[in-house]
């Protein structure tokens, strides 16, 4: 079929690392333009795209099918308003909007345009949540009981992204890093029941949340705790579930933004492939009541597996498996005070 032609709103840190790479290489995709308001830099590493330097310009460009709103948080529900107005496909960056009502809009504006409106949530396709729910998906833990995920860094003094660190809708890490982690358990258990959240701010100097904590209840009382922190100097295990039969233990430990980094494109063979030794380690009671204790090896991760989605939607009218009523649970968790 028709590759999709895309447009990328920016090619920082994010255009470069964690979309341009995928619309180069998926054969289903055409990384076709770039929005560069000064400085002209990825046509040093994609010759053959078409540069913009404003929005106008290139939301004018007929050809242009998908838009990718990869821009400062603050930034998405304005920037993505104006790609659907221009009748484009978009896909935006989590959090898609700071307020359940922005993301309300969209999804109603989406619809009136018959245009898609998809949230890149790319960490559901990483190789250690992966290996979760293939422990989960065994029965071996036996009923969930309890899960915590958690998202640990030691950055104890204020970053140079203004839009993370000043006091602007979505900013603070929360919607930062948080917003992972209540996508992935909302992948694997539905939609909770209730939720709870509290946030603090520990370094000096600091206006946005640095610390949250949130608890989420899902069906058959399964209980969820986030806690993502820029006040970690040991990091914890990312992965904890303890059901009745068991538990299972995982770093997280996914390779992809390491191998993107360093230059490996996403169709090399070894790309996605956890390092030696980071294996989840799974304890539990099997049917002879004799403990068993197994290390379980990663699939591999495939952030491909969003871009391969994306493609079905538009060209083949398939579903998306992060569903938009799923972003807006996730949104109003954000958003709780």
């Amino acid at each position: 079929m028709k590759p999709i032609k895309t447009a990328l709103l920016a090619y920082g840190f994010s255009g470069k690392i964690f979309h341009a790479p995928f619309l180069a290489t998926n054969k289903g995709f055409e990384l076709y333009a770039v929005l560069e308001r000064s400085k002209q830099k990825a046509k040093d590493d994609f010759p053959g795209i078409k540069s913009y330097t404003s929005l106008e310009e290139l939301l004018a460009d007929e050809s242009i099918e998908l838009v990718v709103v990869n821009t400062p948080n603050n930034t998405h529900f304005e920037l993505t308003k104006k790609s659907l107005l221009a009748h484009k496909h978009v896909l935006v960056e989590k959090p898609a909007t700071a307020t359940p009502k922005e993301f309300l809009e969209l999804m109603a504006l989406a619809k009136s345009v018959n245009k898609q409106l998809f949230v890149y949530q790319n960490r559901r396709w990483s190789s250690d949540i992966c290996a979760a729910k293939e422990v989960i998906q065994s029965g071996k833990l036996g009923d969930i009981v309890e899960v915590h995920l958690r998202f640990d860094r030691y950055r104890p003094d204020i970053g140079p992204k203004g839009f993370k660190e000043n006091l602007v809708p979505g900013s603070g890490i929360l919607y930062d890093l948080g917003a992972h982690l209540i996508d992935q358990a909302m992948s694997i258990f539905g939609k909770p029941k209730k939720h709870f959240v509290q946030k603090g701010m520990y370094r000096n100097n600091t206006l946005v949340d640095d610390y949250a904590f949130a608890y989420l209840l899902f069906e058959n009382n399964v209980n969820v705790l986030i806690t993502v922190s820029l006040q970690v100097l040991d990091i914890q295990p990312g992965i904890v579930i303890h059901g009745t039969k068991g538990s299972f233990v995982k770093d997280f430990c996914d390779e992809q933004e390491n191998q993107l980094i360093n230059g490996m494109a996403p169709n090399h063979p070894d790309f996605g492939l956890e390092l030696a030794n980071r294996e989840g380690k799974l304890t539990y009671v099997d049917e002879n009541n004799h403990i068993i204790t197994e290390q379980i090896t990663s699939p591999k991760g495939n952030f491909n597996g969003l871009f391969d989605e994306v493609f079905a939607c538009v060209r083949e009218s398939k579903s998306f498996s992060v569903t938009n009523e799923m972003i807006l649970e996730q949104i109003r968790i954000l958003n709780t005070k």
